[in-house]
């Protein structure tokens, strides 16, 4: 008879486990089933759905709460009854933390375009701004020019310019000037690539190398939650490791980037893709493009920084200095053929130094080698670490995006054969460059009679029949004319290059740098000794003049007003004129500051805290103009309301030195001294040789019962100013009289 098999021996397994397993399998079978994918479906969505339901409510709640400020590059006002659309001042807090973010020039325009009006967008950073003078910018000539020329088309240009952005910011620009109406696209871009927003080189946002998470960041912080979770972020590096004010291009010094950075790579595709889309928007709404290539002072301005190749041995770096400094050392002597000598043996060595290649375009140049010359020039350039100018590769890029983009209505406008062609022996210098990249008025109208070029025949295409009547293209002395450009004018631009940039580092770290500052002081001394009383009555009276056939050009107005103000002292006239580009700008906040100087200046207090109140209501991290209410508060009596204001100006203009000083002397009289001297201590921070700061402080710890560290400040204050009363008078007065000798 058959035995039945023996059942193995479940060994180790609990009884009932058996049944437990089954169970398992089942539950395995239902969720593999219709029923558990639909509820691995209702988990996975309630992971996304919540998160997002949450954040879409913060927003709505945000956005009820009126919390947050208008992203858009305009917000909506009124000028003479009629619906417009002015430059928003709070644009750039998307890109940067609200005391660094930069600003457009002012500007507005019709809700509703006009019939019969072409409307033109300039877009692009501080060179197509206008820095230094705004008021000298190319968009403003090629303005000039076009309603001369076609006498028969309304044209508004309208600049949406901000300095230290790029073209991650500038395709959002675009987006944004693509809803109102545009005929056309003028793109002056590609210098701050590199250094900023999101590049490899800035100090001012996070560097990210992937173009979809910047996109997916720049649309977020548009939002109100974004908002609200970027002035968190950005508190938090601001406290740690973030720039809190603006100090100009001296931010960026610890940035360098090699020219053979494999970050570059990165950025540069960005900027093809950006650019690609820049024209992609403007096609969609119906206009066309003008793509820029940029142009850069080679000549007259060597690199702002260089590096030795990162694989040189320390022989090869002694040899190459001993090359380099024999070369030197040459060419002082004026002896250029022997310094090409020993400059090329040292570029067998290492060739990637910035400042080698552009001593040996000096020399060559000197020697009459032209072409050798500018390619020495355009290397120190490419090679430059500091990377404030757009090098080769950003201009083949625009060149390359604007022939392949040209079905899509992209012209090229070269400004760099333009600035070559119009240099001496086709070298870019200061003739058409204040220093690195910045246009003079040479410079501008050059750029904007090249841009007209182009502008014509798509003018001539959209405007056919009243484009018919063309006048002569404007001269450049009657372009000066029209938009003010005078010695006053000129005296202006010139104090703001030489005190903003030259006398500032990285200009100071530039080879030649001393023989450079001094030839631009003398020339501004000459300029400001030429503006005799008579010679100022006599621009004033060109300016009355202008202002008289273009009484809505609000610029020229505001000139006018800074002359009478500042240089004549008519303080009711420049009133005159602030108070007419109030009108013309209700949105801004430029004339009110400047009317509330002016009313100060008359002794009408209770004016001028009106006027800074305006100005806060449009731009509430004005420091200076927290300051100069405190100021008017402190001369009314009412002491609380002013050190309230002090301390606001510092926490938004951190480097006006003036809040500091007054503050820590309202204190003092309060007898709050440890408060005053935190107040002198934090100056001397941000001002480390600012001899009142050292005079202040050294009387307070005195007072304090601190006398050597008190004398100690006060001897130092001697040293920094040894002329000045106020300081010895206070160290006579605490120090005796041995002490000021």
């Amino acid at each position: 008879m058959p035995q039945r098999p023996r059942k193995a021996k479940r060994r180790g397994v609990p009884k009932g486990s058996g049944s437990k397993s089954r169970e398992n399998k089942r539950e395995v079978s239902r969720t593999r089933g219709p029923a558990g994918r639909r509820l691995w479906c209702f988990r996975l969505a309630a992971i996304i759905i919540g998160p997002v339901l949450f954040l879409g409510l913060l927003e709505l709640g945000l956005r009820a709460g009126g919390y947050g400020y208008n992203p858009n590059i305009a917000v909506q006002c009124e000028v003479n009854g009629v619906p417009h659309l002015g430059s928003n001042v709070k644009f750039g807090w998307r890109f940067f933390s609200p005391t660094l973010a930069r600003e457009f020039e002012p500007f507005v325009f019709p809700m509703q375009k006009p019939a019969g009006t072409c409307r033109i967008f300039v877009l692009g950073a501080s060179a197509a701004q206008g820095v230094p003078n705004n008021a000298f910018r190319f968009a403003r000539i090629l303005e000039v020019m076009l309603r001369r020329r076609f006498s028969g088309v309304d044209f508004e240009v309208i600049t949406a310019a901000m300095a230290a952005i790029n073209s991650h910011v500038v395709l959002e620009i675009a987006r944004d000037c693509a809803r109102y109406e545009p005929d056309l696209f003028v793109v002056y871009l590609g210098n701050n690539e590199v250094v900023g927003p999101y590049g490899p080189g800035t100090v001012l946002t996070p560097a990210l190398s992937n173009l979809h998470l910047i996109r997916l960041g720049v649309r977020f912080q548009a939002t109100k939650v974004g908002q609200l979770f970027s002035g968190l972020a950005g508190s938090r590096r601001l406290k740690h490791d973030g720039p809190q004010y603006w100090r100009g291009m001296a931010m960026f010094l610890g940035q360098q980037v090699r020219a053979d950075d494999p970050r570059l790579r990165t950025t540069y595709g960005h900027f093809q893709r950006n650019l690609e889309d820049i024209c992609r928007t403007a096609s969609e709404a119906g206009a066309e493009t003008i793509l820029c290539t940029v142009g850069a002072n080679l000549r007259d301005c060597p690199p702002f920084a260089s590096l030795h190749r990162p694989n040189l041995t320390p022989e090869q770096k002694r040899d190459w200095q001993a090359i380099y400094r024999q070369g030197v050392v040459q060419e002082m002597q004026g002896k250029y053929a022997e310094a090409v000598a020993s400059y090329l043996e040292a570029a067998t060595i290492d060739d990637s130094h910035a400042e080698l290649q552009f001593r040996l375009g000096r020399c060559y140049e000197l020697l009459s080698d032209h072409e050798n010359a500018r390619a020495g020039y355009t290397l120190a350039r490419d090679l430059d670490t500091l990377r404030f100018r757009a090098d080769t590769r950003i201009n083949d890029t625009i060149r390359t995006v604007a022939g392949r983009m040209e079905p899509h209505g992209v012209r090229l406008a070269d400004i760099v054969a333009a600035v070559e062609a119009n240099s001496p022996n086709e070298l870019p210098g200061e003739e058409l460059f204040h220093e690195h990249v910045h246009l003079t008025f040479e410079g501008h109208y050059l750029v904007a009679r090249t841009v007209l070029r182009q502008v014509e025949l798509i003018v001539a295409e959209r405007f056919a029949e009243k484009a018919t009547s063309r006048s002569a293209v404007p001269t450049l002395e009657q372009c000066a004319e029209r938009v003010g450009y005078n010695d006053w004018s000129r005296r202006e631009t010139l104090d703001e290059v030489v005190h903003s940039f030259l006398e500032r580092p990285p200009f100071t770290n530039q080879l030649y740098h001393k023989d450079e500052l001094e030839r631009r002081t003398r020339e501004l001394q000459s300029l400001q000794a030429a503006l005799t009383p008579e010679a100022l009555q006599a621009i004033s009276d060109t300016y009355r003049a202008a202002v008289q056939k273009a009484p809505d050009d609000w610029r020229l107005r505001y000139d006018y007003g800074q002359l009478l103000a500042e240089d004549l002292k008519q303080y009711d006239a420049a009133a005159e004129q602030y108070r007419a580009v109030q009108r013309l700008l209700p949105h801004s906040y430029l004339a009110c500051d400047a009317l509330a100087a002016v009313l100060r200046v008359k002794g009408d207090l209770d004016g001028a805290v009106g006027e800074y109140q305006k100005v806060l209501a449009i731009k509430p991290t004005s420091g200076s103009a927290y300051y100069y209410l405190g100021w008017c508060y402190e001369k009314q009596g009412d002491e609380d309301a002013a050190i309230e204001r002090y301390r606001k100006a510092i926490q938004f203009k951190p480097d006006l030195i003036a809040s500091y000083l007054d503050l820590g002397e309202l204190l003092f009289k309060r007898k709050r001294y440890q408060e005053a001297v935190q107040i002198c201590r934090a100056g001397l921070a941000v001002a480390p040789n600012h001899p009142m700061l050292h005079s202040n402080l050294g009387l307070l710890l005195i007072q304090m019962g601190n006398r050597p560290e008190g004398v100690q400040e006060i001897r130092k204050a001697l040293e920094l100013d040894p002329d000045s009363p106020q300081i010895r008078r206070v160290a006579e007065r605490l120090l005796g009289p041995a002490a000021v000798r």
